[in-house]
């Protein structure tokens, strides 16, 4: 795919402007840093960053039982989720694969809200589309934005923006004014800050956007501070720790199978993921941590003895831990915290150690 290719989201002229330097991604042409990777993600945890996610993919899907009706393609209580308030799920297929996650929320009464990776959004909607035809419609957003601000300084800043922002828990989920501009929010993000994704309609994101960054706590962040704020929380980066090969419960996503649901589990692939609940899976995903400096990165070995016993599926240097980092996955006999093992970094075996995740504290706001 040449540049000319690329997609651009509202933007693109921005980030030129601010001196991003871009890089193609999931089909768009994306900011991968402004001033540096590293100044960047420590920015982040003491301040405010401000994050386009606009290549992500905005839906709505109503219908007359629209919330039964996707409780057959996901394992989450749609059903029990209150107005105001949003959920994480995933997308399964028949033999209990991660076909993708997404962010469910019910903002404002009309119908549900959702929000699915850029790399796999039309064959998700398309997906959704067919699964359900005749119970419920899904009208895919095209003329919308999405930015995330996210950091502890994050709810300062949207206080300023929104009235009744500060009223948010986090994964709760409105309309609101932010600026002046109607807005969709939520208080959540995928750095383990608090802070706030925000869908503004296409025409108003660059306004929106300037408003945030004339605040001194605020800065633009590009995909690759993303890419290690989101490693340290523990949390999962979709076609990399987890796929269609793999099920919830061997991704350590079993908090994602509502316990309402687990007894007569009519969502996809449902039998199996509720065997393995019971019984354990083959592999789990795993955090390691490198007692040297060298980084692993994805599809390094991970060995015990000298016999490969699975292989990481994300890595890289954390910068709030201080070390190298990694989540990977295992053959569960391996997976008890403390387990030591090696990593096979460019050739060479580097000690490293099961560790519990995520590797920085979330900082999520629970009221």
């Amino acid at each position: 795919m040449t540049n000319a290719d690329l997609k651009r989201t509202p933007l693109h002229g921005l980030h030129v402007e601010l001196g991003a330097r871009m890089v193609p991604f999931a089909g768009y042409d994306m900011p991968v840093q402004f001033e540096g990777v590293l100044a960047e993600h420590n920015w982040t945890r003491a301040k405010a960053g401000l994050f386009d996610v606009s290549h992500m993919g905005q839906a709505r899907l109503r219908g007359d039982d629209v919330d039964a009706a996707l409780e057959t393609l996901v394992p989450a209580d749609v059903r029990g989720l209150d107005a105001g308030r949003q959920v994480y799920s995933l997308l399964l297929n028949a033999a209990g694969g991660i076909r993708d996650d997404l962010m469910i929320s019910k903002p404002d009464g009309d119908g549900l809200f959702l929000v699915v990776n850029a790399a796999v959004k039309e064959q998700d909607f398309a997906h959704i589309s067919s699964a359900l035809a005749g119970r419920a419609e899904l009208e895919v957003i095209g003329d919308r934005a999405l930015l995330a601000l996210q950091g502890p300084a994050a709810a300062a800043v949207m206080a300023e923006a929104a009235a009744g922002s500060a009223d948010l828990k986090f994964m709760d989920s409105t309309s609101l004014k932010v600026h002046g501009i109607d807005c969709l929010v939520s208080r959540s993000g995928y750095t383990g800050e608090d802070g706030f994704e925000i869908s503004v309609p296409a025409g108003k994101a660059e306004t929106l956007a300037r408003a945030f960054l004339v605040h001194a706590d605020v800065k633009p962040i590009g995909l690759g501070a993303r890419d290690s704020l989101r490693l340290e929380a523990g949390l999962c980066l979709y076609g990399h720790d987890i796929d269609d090969a793999t099920t919830p419960i061997e991704a350590s996503l079993t908090w994602t199978i509502a316990k309402n649901r687990r007894d007569a589990p009519t969502f996809p692939g449902g039998a199996k993921i509720v065997s393995q609940i019971t019984e354990g899976a083959a592999k789990k995903r795993v955090g390691l941590k490198l007692l040297d400096k060298a980084p692993a990165r994805e599809g390094a070995e991970i060995h015990k003895g000298g016999v490969q016993i699975g292989v990481v599926t994300s890595g890289g240097f954390g910068p709030t831990v201080g070390g190298p980092i990694a989540m990977g996955y295992v053959d569960a006999a391996h997976r008890d915290l403390g387990t030591q093992v090696d990593v096979m970094v460019r050739g060479t075996a580097r000690k490293a150690e099961i560790v519990r995740t995520p590797f920085a504290p979330h900082r999520y706001h629970r009221g």
